[in-house]
């Protein structure tokens, strides 16, 4: 666990402004009411600040707990925004509050970025452009955005990152991981909910977003990926001009995806720019296992050159997803077992992939995805809400203790952004039937012969790498064996890959047995066919050697894992 420090005077600071703002927005009412409070509840009577009157009281508490985010600063926001992803911890009405939290804050003046980038530059402002303007084009809690013009003639923007920021960051994070100590220890979901895990995955986040080179890798790898793509572009890093605090880049040109109203006038086909948002997102979390995870409007723009045939521009890559394989593999078959409607195999896969407890009843679990599923299916995007049903699917899934997956908050967080969009551009898109055609192909391209093939020919050099060494190896643990050198360490992640083992083991052994015996019984057939002098040739029993001996094969061979 992280070793938190003792407040420090800017904390103490810090922390009785956060008090000033949570007292004038009224959450002291809230905090009160908590389990934890509620005994000593009625002394909110006795605090000064109640005998005379406050303003948004009124508001709603979802309403009043943005207003507080807002007024805490960029920091708190952005929190805030990561929260509104995680419908596993926060009522309905806060979370749909906190998705309307916007990173906007007041620009720095353009003499103080001047002055950021002539230090990072290390030369004059004049030595890499030809016109750089003072003001800013865009301004946001981590940088801000100038345009300006390479002597190339190149027209670019330039990101710098805002004064000072890195050191309110650490303050505030600091602030968070008391909190989050605090809720872990005395909270009754604290275990579960892993509020320390939370914070730390945003801190991770929000530091990597300082660094403004590591946002010019993300670009170039996603350029890379849809390179020549009709569905999206991605504009060039200008490399020799970018550095930690400054970040050079082509500059684009197109209409906000949220102004529906300038993309009706210039007669964009929006049923068509809706289901490639849907393939966009698919490609980037299926093909490629790397996904733009900051996909709101004001970093989506479209090209209507062509109105019949537009695409996306995306900016902004500071935040970017990955899936390892296997999650992807559980993903994947989720998404399918879904548009099935295949519950149980549902539930099988919450289960192997240990993001349920293995003891959980199959069929009680079944029967409660299948009480949130059903009533979505079959209605157009306008009449449901991945937002509620995520968040009914994870209440179901608390009652079955399941953990969190920090790994998959940007995934939720994305999928909500292009529900958003889609919501937009076209209400009676079908989300369900426009992804399932991809998933399926994506499925037999991953499970195939050709995957079969392509992972083995992956491995060869490996394989090829590692045999020399393999007599040493049983040598030395033979060695140990005899001599009680060999010991056996099992904690609670590696059983529970053990128990994902010994149920893929059972899978194959079961698969090698049926095909042995489809074998067997092709065998038995052809001789009771020769023995009785009838032409197999001309008798269907040939097609059930050659059938029960290529099925005994592939079910012997065929893989379980990904």
């Amino acid at each position: 666990m992280r070793e938190l420090r003792l407040f420090g005077p800017a904390q103490l600071l810090r922390l009785l402004h956060i008090n000033r703002v949570l007292v004038r927005h009224g959450l002291d009412e809230i905090v009160l009411a908590t389990h934890l409070f509620r005994p000593i509840g009625f002394l909110r009577h006795l605090l000064p600040w109640n005998w005379v009157p406050r303003q948004h009281l009124d508001l709603p508490r979802g309403a009043r707990i943005r207003l507080t985010l807002e007024d805490l600063g960029p920091i708190f926001v952005k929190f805030g925004q990561m929260l509104s992803t995680r419908r596993d911890l926060l009522p309905d009405d806060i979370a749909l509050e906190l998705a309307k939290l916007q990173d906007r804050v007041p620009p720095f003046p353009g003499e103080q970025a001047r002055v950021i980038v002539e230090k990072a530059y290390g030369q004059p402002l004049e030595a890499f452009f030809e016109e750089f303007s003072f003001e800013p084009l865009a301004s946001a809690s981590i940088a801000q955005v100038h345009t300006a013009r390479l002597h190339s003639g190149r027209q670019v923007v330039v990101k710098v990152v805002r004064p000072g920021i890195e050191k309110i960051i650490r303050r505030d994070v600091e602030l968070l991981y008391i909190i989050a100590s605090l809720a872990q220890r005395y909270w009754r979901e604290g275990r579960r909910l892993r509020p320390i895990e939370v914070v730390t995955e945003y801190e991770k986040t929000i530091f990597d977003e300082l660094d403004l080179i590591r946002e010019a890798a993300n670009a170039s790898q996603l350029r890379r990926n849809f390179q020549n793509s009709p569905i999206l572009y991605v504009p060039e890093v200008f490399w020799p001009e970018t550095r930690r605090e400054v970040l050079v880049m082509e500059q684009i040109h197109g209409i906000p995806v949220g102004d529906i109203a300038e993309l009706r006038r210039r007669g964009v086909d929006l049923k068509k720019l809706s289901e490639r948002g849907v393939e966009v997102f698919f490609t980037q979390v299926f093909r490629d296992s790397f996904f733009h995870a900051d996909m709101h409007p004001g970093n989506i723009f479209v090209n209507a050159e062509h109105p019949d045939n537009p695409s996306y521009i995306a900016v902004d890559f500071g935040i970017i997803g990955t899936l390892s394989p296997t999650d992807q593999q559980y993903l994947a078959e989720n998404f399918l077992a879904f548009f099935h409607r295949d519950y149980r195999r549902v539930a099988e896969l919450h289960i192997e992939s240990g993001w349920v407890p293995a003891e959980t009843r199959i069929d009680e679990f079944e029967s409660a995805i299948r009480t949130v599923s059903e009533p979505i299916f079959d209605r157009p995007l306008k009449d449901i809400s991945f937002g509620v049903f995520l968040l009914t699917l994870f209440q179901t899934a608390r009652r079955f203790n399941m953990e969190v997956q920090p790994q998959l908050m940007l995934l939720q967080k994305t999928l909500l952004n292009i529900e958003g969009l889609g919501r937009q551009l076209d209400p009676e898109l079908d989300l369900w039937k426009t992804a399932k055609p991809f998933l399926e192909s994506w499925m037999r391209d991953r499970v195939g012969p050709r995957s079969f093939i392509r992972r083995v020919k992956s491995h060869i050099p490996r394989w090829i790498d590692q045999t020399p060494d393999l007599p040493n190896l049983v040598y030395s643990l033979l060695r140990h064996a005899s001599t009680g050198g060999l010991t056996v360490q099992l904690h609670k992640q590696e059983m529970d890959y053990l128990r994902r083992d010994l149920r893929r083991a059972n899978r194959r052994n079961f698969h090698s047995v049926v095909g042995a015996a489809l074998i067997v019984c092709a065998a038995v057939l052809l001789g009771f066919n020769a023995q009785n002098s009838i032409d197999v040739w001309q008798t269907p029993l040939l097609v059930w050697l050659l059938g029960g001996v290529g099925i005994g094969l592939l079910l012997g061979a065929w893989p379980t894992d990904a």
